[in-house]
Parts: structure tokens; C-alpha cells; sequence
């Protein structure tokens, strides 16, 4: 789903600070570039090969998608250092963020913007988002753009988050984050209901022992949650799927597949641990955002999520990074894994794309800078050590690894079981959002309803998913 949170509204080398900022236009989010007539660069020499790095002689002016906003002064601050940064190593590049109070990605705007051609750019996305984006004839084929010249540490990427910004073998993107779901605990519950959080359940059936124990604590507190409205039910049941080894699409995308022996398991557990159990407290038909209140509160003892799910319970809950803890999706056979990246604009020029991919490769791509500069994220009070985002491999890896531990604001190894067990990730399916709300009848039926029909709710779903999928 979005981002791991599923926030429908929701996210080179050394380099030396010297020279002044070339911030500017603090216009809307998803405005209309002011050059994007996809013409040559404004002045310079840019290189004919798309494979060699920008020109630093080159002059052009890229619009950036999805800049801080003024709430979030620190993060703000870091852009603009960074753009600062940026210009020393290319002075004639001048980058124009755009910023939106609220969150940068919001279906609906998303929608329009590509529909009017006015994405910036370099316009930010989710990984899901790639199929609508083609759609629209809305991003710009960059494989050749980038080469280990261009992005120094390509090959130390996860070639499976690069792989979800491809099409035909075609890169459309380059991530600035991904996320694998895992189990997330309120490890003050656990030690009250005699569990060890540092030993989160790893099965299934682990987990329902588990919130039958944390509910007889009484006080309204569940031992498990989950989602059954506005598709993060249906975003939940794919994912204790994957956790089992199976898919709820088939891999020629056109077919449905939990109307099976691990669709029914998955249901009949969760029906009995609302029902028989009494571990998944008496409210239901929750969304994004109820979970998180619960377990900040101290009124749920787990429920599946990613770890940037722990920054916003602290940053906006007011909850402390030390109540948590993480271990790796029950039953690890697969979980639900995307993320977020930046997509350039189809059509704008050779030069505008070279420095779209500069830009790029210095904030989100390179390992202790950018995004990945955590000694200054401590110094700015920002959050360090989640386990995610980290799509790094190799030496790049245990770099990052040793940086975040060097700075970390919070208990590492509270997360210790997840980031010990990784888990194989898959994506999302076909035509997401429309299973997902499909599979929220599903999710809902089994939790409002004492007398659900299991099999009746499972093939009813099917025929309808098969039905949006058949539409592709």
C-alpha cells in the first residue's frame, strides 16, 4: 500500500558546502513546470551521450516535486543545504522545489496532474503508481541516463526496488525509499502480559496465543488489530497471504487466488480470534491511523505495519520510540514490500533529465549523504535507526548499517528481530487499490460479523476482483 503507512494523503562523494542557495519558487505541489516545452538546455554544453554525467557549464532549471514544507522546519532546512551543496558541484543548475502544506501525494491530485500534463519535472510517486503513470504517457524512459557514471552506487541497489520502477526492462524511476511490512509490538503490553518483546510471535499461531494472552489484560485493551475499511483491509489480508506464501492475483495478473485452502485460512483464523478469542477488541472498521492511536495509547498490543509507522506515532502521537518493537511478518514466507521514488517528466531535455538524475543520485543515492546523512538528521533531532528505509547492498550496506547505529536517537535493538530475519519482499498486485477495496468486504464481514460466511465472502470477492481485473 502507500508507502508502508498507506497515507492516502500521505513520502555522490564528498561534497563541500561553499556556495549560496539557489532556492526557488515555493509554488503548489503538482503545479505546471514553467519549462516544459522538452526543449535544449538554457545555456552551456551539454553532452550528446546520455550515459555521461552533466556538464557542470550546463545551465538549466529543473522543478522538484514534493519539498519540505515550512512545518517541517528541519527537514526544510536540509533540502536547502543540500541544494546549497548540490550547486557547488553544479553552479549552473539552478532547482526549484515545490512544497504543499499537507502531504505531497494525494491520489486524486496525482491523478489530475498527470491527466493535465503539469507534473513537474521530477515528480514523486509510489512504486504502485508506475502502470497509471504509463498510462498517461507521463514519465520519461531514463535506462540510459543511468549508468554507474551517472549514479555511482547502481549496483549496490536493491535490484528489486530498482525492478519496481521498470517496465519491459525500461527504468522509469529511482527510489528515495521502500519499506517491507513486518510485526510491530507495544513492548510495555508484552512485558505486562508475561511475553518477551525482544522474541515477537513468528507464526500465526504464535500471534493468536499471544493476543489472547495481552487481552486478558482487561481494560479494553486487543491483543491484535487490523484494518477493514478504506482498502487497508484489503491491503492487510494480501499481505497475511504473502506472509503464507501465496498471492491474491495470479502472476498472469488477470486471474484471482484466495478463494483457496490459505484464503480460508487466513480468514478463519482472524474470524476466530475476533470471535472465539475476543482478542481483537469490539471495535472494528478501522483505517490507517486507528491502529496507531491504539497502540500509542497502550490499547493494542500488535498489529502488521512498516517501521516509519513508529516516526509518526512518536512525531505525531506523542509516543516514545522505546514502547516499540518489530519482528518479521508471521509465517515469513513472503510479505508485502513498495516504496517511493522519483519519476522525470516525459518530453523535457536531454540536459533538464541529466540534471534531474544529478540531483537525484546527491540527495536520495548516495550512502552518508542527502537523505542518508544521519549524523546531521541527529543533530537536527530527526529520527535514526528504523530499520527502513535501506535499499542498499554489499559495502554500501554495512556503511549505511554502521551510520545509522553511530546515530541513532532510538533502541536499535528493539527492531533486532526484524532487521535479523528478513523476509523475501513481493509487490503489490495488479490494480491495487481496486482488489484492496474489493478485499475490505471481506475484512469487514469477518470482523463484524459473529455469523460470517467464510466461503461465501471469499468466492463472492473473487468474482468481483476477476471482474475489475479483466478490465485491464
Amino acid at each position: 500500500m502507500r508507502s508502508a503507512r498507506f497515507r492516502r494523503t500521505r513520502r555522490a562523494g564528498a561534497m563541500t558546502l561553499v556556495s549560496a542557495l539557489t532556492l526557488t519558487a515555493l509554488a503548489a505541489c503538482g503545479t505546471s513546470s514553467s519549462s516544459d516545452d522538452g526543449g535544449g538546455s538554457e545555456g552551456g554544453s551539454g553532452s550528446s551521450d546520455p550515459a555521461a554525467p552533466l556538464d557542470p557549464k550546463t545551465k538549466v532549471t529543473i522543478t522538484i516535486d514534493c519539498m519540505p514544507p515550512a512545518a517541517k522546519a528541519a527537514e526544510l532546512k536540509e533540502w536547502k543545504e543540500d541544494v546549497e551543496a548540490f550547486n557547488e558541484i553544479y553552479p549552473n543548475v539552478t532547482v526549484e522545489g515545490r512544497s504543499t502544506p499537507g502531504q505531497c501525494l494525494e491520489p486524486p491530485r496525482f491523478t489530475a496532474m498527470l491527466k493535465a500534463k503539469s507534473q513537474p519535472d521530477v515528480f514523486y510517486t509510489y512504486f504502485t503508481d508506475l502502470p497509471q503513470v504509463l498510462d498517461n504517457d507521463g514519465a520519461e524512459d531514463i535506462t540510459a541516463y543511468v549508468t554507474e557514471k551517472t549514479v555511482p552506487l547502481l549496483k549496490d541497489i536493491d535490484p528489486n526496488v530498482l525492478g519496481s520502477l521498470k517496465h519491459e526492462n525500461k527504468l522509469y524511476g529511482l527510489p528515495t525509499s521502500n519499506y517491507t511490512m513486518g510485526l510491530l509490538i507495544n513492548r510495555k503490553l508484552f512485558e505486562k502480559a508475561g511475553l518477551d518483546p525482544d522474541a515477537p510471535p513468528r507464526t500465526w499461531n504464535e500471534v493468536r496465543t499471544a493476543a489472547k494472552k495481552i487481552a486478558d489484560l482487561g481494560d479494553g485493551i486487543a491483543g491484535f488489530g487490523e484494518y477493514s475499511a478504506g482498502n487497508t483491509g484489503g491491503w492487510h489480508f494480501t499481505a497475511q497471504m504473502y506472509s503464507r506464501g501465496a498471492a491474491v492475483v495470479d502472476g498472469s495478473g488477470r486471474k484471482a487466488t484466495f478463494d483457496d485452502e490459505t484464503g480460508k485460512a487466513v480468514a478463519e483464523n482472524l474470524h476466530a480470534m475476533r470471535w472465539k478469542d475476543g482478542s481483537m477488541g469490539k471495535t472494528q472498521l478501522l483505517k490507517w491511523g486507528d491502529l496507531q492511536k491504539q497502540i500509542a495509547t497502550d490499547k493494542l498490543g500488535m498489529f502488521l505495519a512498516a517501521p516509519d509507522d513508529i516516526t509518526y506515532m512518536v512525531q505525531q502521537l506523542g509516543a516514545d520510540y522505546e514502547n516499540f518493537g518489530m519482528g518479521p511478518i508471521p509465517g515469513e514466507k513472503n510479505t508485502l514490500s513498495g516504496g517511493n521514488s522519483y519519476m522525470i517528466k516525459k518530453g523535457i531535455s536531454a540536459d533538464k533529465i541529466k540534471a534531474a538524475v544529478a540531483w537525484l543520485n546527491f540527495e536520495n543515492l548516495s550512502v552518508g549523504k542527502g537523505q542518508f546523512d544521519w549524523a546531521r538528521k541527529k543533530t537536527d533531532k530527526l529520527p535514526v535507526g528504523l530499520p527502513q528505509p535501506n535499499f542498499w547492498l554489499n559495502e554500501s550496506k554495512k556503511k549505511d548499517d554502521a551510520a545509522r547505529l553511530e546515530h541513532a536517537t532510538m533502541p536499535v535493538e528493539n527492531f533486532r528481530a526484524f532487521t535479523d530475519n528478513p523476509v523475501p519482499g513481493m509487490a503489490e498486485p495488479p490494480k491495487a487499490q481496486e482488489v484492496y477495496k474489493v478485499l475490505d468486504n471481506v475484512m469487514s464481514g469477518l470482523l463484524t460479523n459473529k455469523d460470517a460466511d467464510v466461503d461465501k465472502l471469499l468466492s463472492g470477492a473473487e468474482q468481483q476482483v476477476d471482474q475489475v481485473l479483466a478490465t485491464q
